[in-house]
């Protein structure tokens, strides 16, 4: 069989990086499209040498039209993340995340395959947890709804051209690599942990994260990628955490135990719980994650330290 040819935009950022080194040692043919706005060549490391890069913005039809043309699958990752920026800047979330998207299908009449990185956000405060996929689309961001509103538009252009397409609705990813607004709390205890500063806990810390390590989302986008489905999917661990336990893991793990969470306001946008269900990415996609909270807590912060404390400033860039 042909090796497969993938684009994947935003393949500079956070997990874009992570999928990448992947899709190479896996041998895929890989083009990166990104503008490194907020992402880093840097990331993607010896894979570099190995990918074709297109540098360019997905909000430009004619660069998304060159970096499409002649591969097999595209996975989409470009994308404006920050929940509180959004609130601020809707309309530039609007630009990237739902233009972008919409540049980047309307681009995709010959390709077989389009996996989109959505978000848990998009089912707002959920009215059952674990969160299965039929659940009510609810926003409370500009940034849920442009994943939302993103979503409709790949399921209706795959209706009009036909290729197979995969919706994947991560929960809280974090890892290596990672910024502070991508799924900003993590890095954020993090941070303040390895600087002797207590972490900060906007409202009582009993609200629950799903939160996933990277390299569990990326073998979930992999089997999105070598699967014959069409759909949506949950991609989280499938276990609550609450913010105060997360806190105490991340003064455990740093060794800051002297250290006591601090507590602020409730930000506006944030959710009070999401908790995935992800039977139905383990039933049809083979999808089961395999690292647990603290194993990849101990690993991200063993990866910051060899960095001097200092986390990562990429996303996924559009």
């Amino acid at each position: 069989m042909d090796t497969l040819r993938v684009l994947v935009t935003g393949g500079a950022g956070f997990i874009g990086s992570h999928l990448v080194r992947e899709l190479v040692s896996l041998g895929y043919e890989v083009r990166v499209l990104d503008n490194l706005s907020r992402g880093s060549l840097e990331n993607l490391g010896e894979a570099l040498s190995e990918v074709e890069l297109v540098l360019g913005d997905v909000r430009d039809p004619e660069v998304v039209a060159r970096a499409i043309s002649g591969v097999d699958a595209v996975v989409h990752l470009a994308a404006l993340v920050d929940v509180e920026e959004s609130i601020q800047l809707p309309e530039l979330y609007t630009e990237v995340n739902l233009v972008g998207t919409l540049n980047l299908v309307k681009a995709s009449r010959r390709v077989d395959s389009f996996v989109f990185s959505s978000s848990a956000s998009v089912y707002g405060d959920p009215v059952k947890v674990p969160i299965p996929e039929t659940h009510p689309l609810s926003p409370k961001s500009p940034y849920a709804a442009s994943k939302a509103a993103a979503e409709l538009y790949i399921k209706t252009y795959s209706n009009i051209y036909g290729f197979r397409y995969v919706i994947l609705r991560l929960f809280n990813v974090y890892g290596p690599r990672q910024s502070r607004s991508y799924s900003g709390v993590v890095v954020e205890f993090v941070r303040r942990a390895l600087r002797g500063e207590p972490p900060i806990i906007y409202g009582d810390g009993e609200q629950t994260r799903d939160f996933i390590y990277v390299s569990d989302a990326v073998k979930a986008i992999v089997a999105a990628l070598r699967s014959k489905v069409s759909g949506v999917y949950n991609i989280g661990s499938g276990t609550p955490t609450k913010i105060l336990d997360l806190a105490y893991m991340v003064l455990k793990v740093t060794g800051a135990e002297n250290l006591r969470p601090e507590f602020g306001e409730v930000r506006p946008g944030d959710v009070k719980h999401s908790v995935a269900d992800i039977s139905k990415a383990t039933r049809e996609l083979g999808f089961k994650p395999t690292v647990s909270l603290e194993a990849g807590l101990r690993l991200l912060v063993d990866f910051y330290r060899r960095l001097g404390g200092r986390p990562s400033t990429s996303t996924e860039s559009p």
